[in-house]
């Protein structure tokens, strides 16, 4: 499977996939940081993903002769042609990653990769990196607020690669989302490659095909228990919808005889996955009693019906009325598998719907989410950015009329620091040649963006956010599944104070510098300004 998924990288991050202006840099030994400014979806946190990608794109970088033959029919014609000679014999091998683990909890400003090379090298990786983490970590962000919001009992399914940006958009975000914390896709070519459940219920153009019952071909089941002998399908159904029909009071003569024969056609051919949709026409008068006649024959000949969709309309209130239905039908046939069919709810869900959804009375078990869920509609990029802060070993930074666009120089420790209810109040940026925080131990800190005074805190725990994970060409660190990673995600957002974790105006992470990297920071500021002044000078 890793041949496979290495293979999916190497096809669609190619060395080529990046901006003609990475290959006019210099030979420098260097280090890049890559971060976010601000939390998405105006949230009290993010979540990185993305990371398994970059390393499998690592360890495959490499410029074929096509390459290299392109790159000289587009660079300027007075280029040296000894670089094209250097680009054929380019790699990682002298490159360094150090990252925040996938599928950790994060906060803006915080330098989640740290990438050390040669500048001509690890400057050709940024565009890729930044491709490679920005839409994984802002899609799987957005599932674990869909989550959030879903709470911890409902099932989610991701349903938008309809909905996708490109083939591309729809598998990462399959992925993603699942790792976000997402149970189920839809998407059959995610569930093979990342081992991700996968399930699906029939469409409406499906129901609304058939006319009649007899284009149901063909018209027989056999029983579960192994008898080959095929039974009328049909006429066992239509028994079953008399009898429904009786027990709800129902009109008959209202029953979509083209949506039953949908029904009957997909229970014979998919006896133990029959999940309907039933609101291609009337839920109460057509749908419902269609699905409990095919289910209830379903039933009798051994099989368990998995249950129904409902797409559009009052989602609460029909789940409810379809529940009760449910429960009368196991009640009074004696059918104990009624009590265990599940509701789909689909409806252009977004994240709001979702919240709204946990206020109102309902029996939906699963919701389907799709364009709102793949797309990020509130916010459609996390802007992860990759910026110089060392060369030649000494520091580097970004001075801009924006403040927030300023950068932080020198190579960097994060630490995370703990309370003493094990939860992350403050991650804090050293340099790397600092002494690390101790537990116990009072510190000094500055907040990031503030004038103000120091902050004093003492670490019940401390922990160091990064780990070296590739290195010499060779990823250092294990490779997890996107199941290994889910499970990442749940733990790290357990540890989170739930102030942080509340979808609407959630309260301000603290990211602050320790006071040696505080003082680089003034230093480099006022070198630049006497830099500038060099006209000024004698």
């Amino acid at each position: 499977l890793l041949t496979v998924m290495e293979r999916s990288i190497q096809d669609r991050v190619p060395p080529l996939l990046t901006d003609l202006y990475q290959f006019t840099m210099a030979y420098e030994p260097a280090v890049f940081e890559l971060f976010f400014r601000d939390n998405p979806f105006d949230g009290g946190f993010s979540l990185l993903a993305g990371v398994h990608d970059c390393l499998l794109f690592l360890r495959s970088f490499r410029f074929t002769g096509d390459d290299v033959e392109f790159l000289r029919s587009v660079m300027p014609p007075a280029t040296d042609p000894a670089f094209f000679q250097f680009l054929r014999g380019l790699d990682c091998s002298n490159v360094t990653l150090r990252s925040v683990p996938e599928g950790t909890v994060v906060f803006a400003r915080v330098p989640l990769m740290e990438v050390a090379g040669p500048l001509a090298v690890v400057q050709l990786l940024e565009t890729s990196l930044l491709c490679l983490v920005n839409y994984a970590s802002l899609v799987c962000s957005n599932a674990a607020r869909f989550r959030l919001a879903a709470g911890p009992r409902r099932k989610l399914l991701e349903m938008g690669l309809r909905r996708a940006q490109g083939p591309d958009g729809g598998l990462t975000a399959s992925r993603y989302t699942h790792i976000g914390g997402f149970d189920l896709t839809s998407n059959v070519q995610a569930a093979f490659l990342f081992g991700i459940p996968v399930t699906g219920t029939m469409a409406h153009s499906y129901v609304t095909s058939f006319n009649s019952l007899e284009e149901v071909w063909p018209p027989t089941l056999s029983a579960k228990n192994g008898d080959p002998t095929p039974v009328d399908f049909i006429s066992l159904t239509k028994g079953w919808l008399i009898r429904v029909c009786e027990l709800l009071e129902s009109e008959s003569q209202k029953i979509h005889e083209g949506e039953l024969a949908a029904f009957l056609s997909y229970a014979i051919a998919y006896p133990q996955n029959f999940l309907p949709v039933i609101d291609s026409y009337s839920v109460g008068c057509s749908g419902l009693l269609n699905f409990c006649a095919v289910a209830l024959a379903l039933c009798e000949l051994g099989y368990r019906p998995v249950g129904v969709r409902l797409d559009s309309g009052d989602l609460c209130r029909q789940s409810v009325d379809v529940r009760h239905v449910f429960r009368l039908c196991s009640e009074h046939f004696s059918v104990p598998a009624f009590d265990s069919l599940i509701i789909v709810g689909t409806n252009n869900i977004s994240e709001q719907s979702m919240a709204e959804l946990n206020k109102k009375e309902n029996e939906i078990d699963v919701v389907g989410v799709g364009t709102h869920l793949v797309t990020c509609t509130k916010q459609p990029s996390l802007g992860c950015v990759y910026k110089l802060v060392e060369v030649r070993g000494a520091a580097r930074m970004k001075i801009s009329e924006d403040p927030e666009k300023s950068t932080v120089p020198g190579r960097k420790e994060v630490y995370r620091i703990v309370d003493a209810e094990g939860r992350p109040f403050l991650d804090l940026l050293c340099l790397a040649v600092e002494p690390p925080p101790e537990a116990g131990v009072p510190l000094s800190c500055f907040p990031l963006d503030s004038d103000h005074s120091p902050l004093s805190v003492t670490p019940a725990q401390v922990t160091c956010l990064r780990q070296e994970v590739f290195t010499k060409g060779q990823v250092t660190h294990p490779l997890c599944s996107a199941a290994e990673t889910r499970v990442k995600v749940q733990s790290s957002l357990q540890t989170l104070h739930p102030r942080h974790k509340r979808l609407q105006e959630p309260d301000s992470y603290t990211v602050a510098l320790s006071e040696r990297l505080r003082n680089l920071v003034k230093e480099v500021r006022k070198g630049s300004s006497t830099q500038n002044n060099f006209l000024l000078a004698n």
